[in-house]
């Protein structure tokens, strides 16, 4: 867990509020803790992550298992006292794809409320997307040339939105990291035969989802969240994870692809040894450099087909978290 800001006092300024804001995904629960002002500009006070595998079993079960629950909430509950020492005048708290999946969310929910104090948002995909592609463009992403489509790739669902300042189409498409790896990627290192079954997959996905999001239009593409942060790590061949330089991180889609294939074929043990790799995303990240390169070759080729050429591939560090906080301000 990153240690907190230095500057644990509330703001005073009557222009900037203090709020934070809680995402709680499949794979992971992450803080952000900022400052945003009347015109939108957000200073970050506190970021952290922690690794609690909420989705655990949902994709089979249909249902939080009790010890996910139990992390999770231990995790909340450590984020609440943080909350209350920086000073923030309003939270909210954002659940995704496996909370939306599991039929005890209930359970989930009045553990967050006694935990945290605020009822958790239980958001549509397309509030999720739209929450990414706020995030997303408050960042880097407008530093390249639009339309962006942000990919937020998550351990349960992968959320795409296409648009320059607005978003103009999105959907959510229900293949992630966690639920990929649970479904397919059971042998270490996956199978041929694994990994054809979970491509697939994402395939399918993505034959739907270019009905609804015009892949082809996509001038930047723009990913974000922990598996593509840490593909862009790899990538980056950095020794150990540095969030300065996976920001903002822009390469060809070729250089894309060839990070996901050696992550997908390594062993456990072999993601783990590299310096940048959380040990709580070693077992799933194969799954998302998985989702991560059909997503990269399907827009590369779609553009190509609609006459033009993807030049960028850009990560983000800025996501939901920041798109979730600048809802609050």
């Amino acid at each position: 867990m990153s240690a907190p800001d230095e500057r644990v006092g509330p703001v005073t300024s009557s222009s900037t509020r203090r709020v934070a804001a809680i995402d709680c995904g499949t794979n992971s629960i992450r803080l952000l803790v900022a400052d945003v002002s009347d015109d939108g500009t957000l200073t970050e006070v506190d970021r952290r992550t922690e690794v609690v595998r909420l989705g655990q079993g949902v994709d089979r079960t249909g249902e939080l298992a009790p010890e996910a629950l139990e992390r999770t909430l231990t995790t909340a509950r450590e984020y609440a006292r943080a909350i209350r020492d920086l000073g923030a005048e309003r939270v909210r708290f954002v659940a995704t794809s496996a909370t939306r999946d599991a039929r005890n969310r209930d359970v989930f929910r009045d553990g967050v409320l006694d935990a945290v104090g605020v009822e958790p948002e239980v958001v549509s995909g397309d509030e999720e997307a739209l929450l990414s592609f706020t995030g997303a463009t408050s960042g880097t992403a407008t530093d390249h040339p639009g339309p962006y489509l942000v990919v937020d790739l998550g351990g349960g669902s992968t959320e795409l939105v296409l648009g320059t300042t607005t978003p103009d189409a999105a959907l959510s498409l229900d293949v992630g990291s966690v639920r990929l790896t649970e479904r397919h990627l059971r042998t270490d290192p996956p199978t041929d035969a694994e990994i054809a079954a979970a491509r697939a997959d994402v395939r399918a996905a993505l034959d739907a989802a270019a009905a609804v999001v015009p892949l082809g239009k996509t001038a930047t593409l723009v990913g974000l969240a922990g598996s593509i942060t840490t593909v862009t790590a790899h990538a980056l061949g950095l020794p150990s994870y540095r969030r300065e330089r996976v920001h903002g991180a822009t390469f060809a889609p070729g250089t894309v692809l060839a990070a996901c294939d050696d992550l997908l074929h390594r062993t456990r043990e072999q993601r783990l040894a590299l310096g940048f790799m959380h040990p709580g995303r070693a077992d799933v990240i194969g799954a998302g450099a998985l989702v991560w390169s059909e997503v990269v070759a399907r827009v590369r080729d779609d553009v190509a087909a609609a006459g033009g050429a993807l030049a960028e591939v850009v990560t983000s560090e800025s996501d939901i978290l920041d798109g979730i906080a600048l809802s609050i301000a």
